[in-house]
């Protein structure tokens, strides 16, 4: 079944068209601009739809009204309309062949999933009469992809394909963001028939559910139950994940924490929601958190986390994470999420910014006034004690000082994208992000690969920004086929690719854990020229860099160059990442290093802390 949208007559409704015409016109309705994507004969009626909207709607020798990006790989595509949804807050779009084009975007949309990212996916099928027969480039997507994705449509019936092409935008950009497929057979695109120009399909219960969650309200009384602990606690601390960027809720975050004096700590994908400049952010918690987030989750008498889920690279000891914590507070999109790790005291399902804003007017009407500098003076003493740090005598290069001094370089204004490892890690400590959506990082499925394609995808979104992808020789090898990509569109993407040789994540554990047994993660035999190879792709900036003195002037040059870039340095292949919570441990086993101070003194867990009476933390 469908119902009909509310909106004015749409120009062309009533105008007869092709399957695949359907498809290109809900996405320029939706507000598509850019399109990521690999042909092939079971999705041709589409591209070759794409091609001629945008010969109608040209205008003259601009630039194309519905950019179509060709990838290396189907897998590029996923994450480069990622970083497009990421970097703009818009829905991703990517759109392939069937079969082996399809499979290939299995991770990109597992990664979506799990990340809480916002695309559609559009997959070309076999005729609907040739399903089920093994036929050339079939694959069972509605299968494959049932659990991957946020919903997955396969569309049968030509007369609901209007519809779901504007409901799969519908679902994922609504409530928690997540990816969506649209299966689409091939003479479904070659079908003509009127377009309607409105119409959803008929989704009663989920639009019930969103609609309450976009009127959900906190009650006076939860309203009073939430400042009631505030006024009890002594040292409240803010625990902010992704959903504050998904939610485009940082501006509400900001004002509630400086509002109330609250300091704030950021999973991985939280960065940028509070400015980390800002003498209230003390950066990222958790596995790979600085020393001193760490030190304040464990020190706090109230956590509140605002889309935030408590996940194992948080609190991988559940009982002994926020020890001292004698109420934890939890807003989230997603009513899964409240109890599903850790039990907590007070919370609501909805919007966060919508939630803070409510709290904040409760507040101001209700005159809440306390003083929490004693704790403030806490916390900026475990930043002064216990900062990041790393061997800066060294004569090898340092990996941190490359990512510090590219932040130095940046001002943590650049968008920042990754791949996944130890260079990830560098890169979420020593980078600043002065708002959101300033950072590209595969978090909960940690994707190797990623970094490139977000970046381009980034890139396209976002032509105002400097876009950097920090990545690793061993996840850019990934989708080094992306490297292409970049200059095939003249994009002044940079890349700055730190070669430790090696799978230096998978080593530094090896080295804890597993005894110095470098089983497959020592690449020093490995013949690729990182070099070599930017030059074949016609990188018109080049730099190797093997001397420490000249990284200052390179990366400068990097950055500014107007075009592009193509920078690698040769790091200390023993270089570690540190702080580090190891798999299982709560924050008072972190370990430091050598570089980084460690406090000695540690309070019972369990056992509350009155900030006026206890000098030892205060």
């Amino acid at each position: 079944m469908m119902t009909r949208q509310n909106a004015k007559q749409h120009p062309l409704a009533g105008t007869t068209m092709s399957g695949a015409e359907t498809i290109v016109q809900v996405l320029a309705d939706e507000g598509v601009d850019t399109i990521f994507g690999y042909s092939g004969g079971a999705i041709l009626p589409t591209y070759d739809a794409v091609f001629r909207y945008n010969e109608k709607h040209r205008d003259g020798d601009a630039e194309d009204p519905m950019r179509l990006v060709v990838p290396a790989n189907e897998q590029g595509a996923g994450f480069m309309a990622a970083g497009y949804a990421r970097a703009s807050g818009k829905v991703g779009v990517f759109l392939v062949t069937s079969g082996p084009g399809a499979t290939n975007t299995v991770t990109p949309i597992r990664d979506a999933m799990a990340d809480s990212t916002p695309v559609v996916l559009i997959t070309g099928q076999v005729p609907t009469g040739a399903m089920g027969t093994d036929a050339f480039q079939e694959a069972p997507i509605v299968n494959i992809m049932g659990n991957c994705a946020k919903h997955v449509f396969l569309v049968t019936r030509p007369d609901e394909l209007e519809a779901t092409m504007r409901t799969a935008f519908e679902i994922a950009r609504s409530g928690r963001p997540g990816p969506v497929v649209v299966d689409v057979p091939k003479n479904v695109q070659n079908w003509v028939g009127e377009y309607a120009g409105s119409g959803l399909l008929e989704m009663r219960g989920y639009r019930q559910r969103m609609d309450s969650l976009r009127a959900a309200k906190l009650s006076e009384r939860k309203c009073r139950q939430f400042f009631e602990m505030l006024e009890k606690s002594n040292r409240p601390l803010l625990y902010v994940g992704g959903g504050v960027v998904n939610g485009n809720a940082a501006e509400e975050l900001r004002a509630f924490a400086r509002t109330y004096n609250i300091p704030v700590v950021s999973t991985l994908m939280g960065l940028g929601a509070m400015d980390t400049t800002d003498q209230l952010s003390l950066h990222m918690l958790g596995m790979h958190g600085t020393a001193y987030a760490n030190y304040a989750v464990e020190d706090c008498d109230f956590l509140i986390a605002v889309g935030a889920r408590f996940d194992d690279r948080v609190a991988g000891k559940v009982d002994e994470f926020a020890p001292l914590a004698e109420h934890i507070a939890h807003i989230d999109i997603d009513a899964a999420e409240i109890g599903k790790v850790k039990v907590v005291d007070w919370a609501h399902v909805g919007e966060a910014g919508r939630s803070l804003r409510q709290l904040l007017n409760h507040g101001r009407e209700a005159g809440f006034d306390r003083d929490f500098s004693p704790w403030l003076r806490h916390v900026q003493k475990l930043k002064r004690n216990h900062p990041m740090n790393y061997d800066r005598g060294s004569e090898l290069i340092q990996p941190h000082y490359v990512v510090e001094t590219l932040n130095k370089v940046t001002g943590g204004d650049a968008i920042i994208s990754t791949g996944v490892g130890q260079h990830q890690m560098w890169a979420a400590q020593y980078c600043d992000f002065r708002e959101p959506r300033l950072w590209l990082t595969s978090g909960s499925m940690g994707t190797m690969g990623y970094g490139l394609p977000a970046a381009i995808g980034a890139q396209f979104a976002r032509p105002d920004k400097t876009v950097v992808d920090i990545d690793g020789d061993g996840s850019i090898r990934m989708n080094l086929g992306e490297m292409e990509t970049v200059t095939n569109y003249n994009l002044p993407v940079k890349i700055l690719l730190l070669n430790n040789m090696g799978d230096g994540m998978v080593r530094q554990w090896q080295r804890l854990y597993f005894n110095e047994n470098f089983s497959g993660s020592d690449k020093t035999l490995h013949r690729k020229d990182f070099v070599k190879a930017a030059e074949a792709d016609g990188f018109p900036f080049i730099r190797r860099v093997t001397d420490r003195a000249d990284l200052e002037e390179a990366l400068q040059a990097f950055v500014a160059f107007d075009g592009p870039a193509f920078m690698e340095v040769m790091i200390d292949s023993n270089a570690s990442v540190y702080p580090m919570v190891g798999p299982g441990m709560g924050y008072s086993q972190m370990v430091t290093g050598e570089w980084i101070p460690a406090r000695e003194f540690r309070e019972p867990a369990g056992e509350a802390v009155d900030p006026q009476t206890s000098p030892e933390l205060f």
